[in-house]
């Protein structure tokens, strides 16, 4: 499956022009118009931009069917250990999220530096020597 043609059908589907679709991300409509004629491979990053200015989630781009793709039972029992996880409920959630965005619209460079950082301190607290 060619993921232009994908984006391209469910943008379609929402009657949303590249325009808008470049309004609610930030990326150039060239740079769509490139990606939904395959001249251009998008990131995951850029990937998720897309659906959510689709408002569709992730699998839809890779899966066909009507209804989500079943999850395997190994995959089902690390999800219910994650659901005490604080950052999938709450203030939690609301964090990690701004964190997400945040990260995501830094550089390559800003990003392999914040955790680079927060390895440090995270260790340091640990009470181990830094590096």
């Amino acid at each position: 499956m060619i993921i232009g043609s994908r984006l391209r059908d469910l943008r379609e589907a929402k009657q949303l022009s590249q325009g808008d679709i470049e309004k609610r991300t930030g990326l150039l409509r060239c740079y769509i118009s490139r990606v939904e004629n395959g001249h251009t491979v998008p990131s995951i990053e850029t990937l998720e931009k897309i659906t959510r200015a689709l408002e569709v989630p992730m699998y839809e781009l890779f899966y066909d069917g009507v209804e989500p793709p079943k999850v395997p039972s190994s995959i089902n029992m690390l999800s219910q250990r994650q659901k005490i996880d604080w950052a999938l409920r709450g203030k939690g959630l609301r964090a990690f999220t701004t964190i997400a965005k945040t990260m995501g619209q830094m550089s390559e460079r800003d990003r392999k530096l914040l955790l680079h950082l927060a390895r440090k301190m995270s260790h340091r607290q640990r009470g181990g020597r830094e590096s």
